[in-house]
């Protein structure tokens, strides 16, 4: 599988299933898409503000679940196989992208799979085991909280930079090695780890640093 970052921006998902699973992708998508939960019944988890309808499709009514909603994705999220293969089956015979929660591995073409996601805005990270090794993939992404701490600050620095950098004409090249420098500055990461990022004052060092070296060369 081919990780991919996917807007869902006024997007609507779908989602089979009121347990915590359920509640779980709920969340997940509700931050972009509108969500939809269908279920029978509802857990106490939080569903992130989705619509939640109360109805237990059997198998021969899936497909006309997703005709109404039209989602872009849709989670096969029940306890029961038959309706979950059903909402599979509809998915794919209508080019809509699918994740199915009840199985590990073996993903068919057109299968969507949720990663462990460490956020750090506008930097994200994603960790996936193929199904393999959940419990990996939560490790890992506690792991990588400590170790992006500071990497949305150090994105939206480096954003700021070069665009004053091309603003004033320096060259491509020489962006790139300034930016890097930045980039692997101890000194740097810890000013945006102890929240006290002063991006103003490094970007106007570097360019305090650079313009004399672009006048001489001129």
């Amino acid at each position: 599988m081919i990780p991919l970052l996917h807007d869902f921006t006024d997007a609507t998902v779908l989602v089979f299933g009121g347990g915590p699973v359920g509640a779980r992708k709920a969340r997940r998508f509700a931050r972009e898409a509108d969500v939809i939960v269908v279920s029978p019944a509802f857990s106490d988890a939080d569903f992130g503000g989705a619509e939640r309808c109360r109805a237990a499709p059997d198998p021969d009514d899936v497909p006309d679940w997703i005709e109404r909603a039209a989602p872009d994705l849709t989670v096969a999220a029940t306890d029961d196989e038959a309706v979950n293969d059903a909402v599979v089956a509809a998915a794919r015979d209508r080019g809509i992208l699918v994740n199915r929660a009840d199985r590990a591995g073996g993903r068919e073409p057109g299968s969507v799979v949720v990663p462990a996601t460490v956020r750090e805005d506008p930097v994200v990270v994603a960790v996936a085991t193929g199904g393999t090794a959940p419990a990996l993939s939560k490790y890992l992404r506690r792991e990588l909280e400590a170790t992006l701490d500071g990497a949305g600050a150090m994105a939206t620095l480096c954003g700021e930079l070069r665009a004053e950098l091309k603003a004033r004409d320096v060259a491509p090249a020489r962006r790139r090695e300034l930016v890097t420098d930045v980039v692997n500055s101890p000194a740097v990461w810890t000013a945006l780890r102890n929240g006290d990022p002063k991006t103003r004052q490094v970007i106007e060092d570097v360019l305090g640093e650079e313009l004399p070296s672009a006048g001489d060369r001129s």
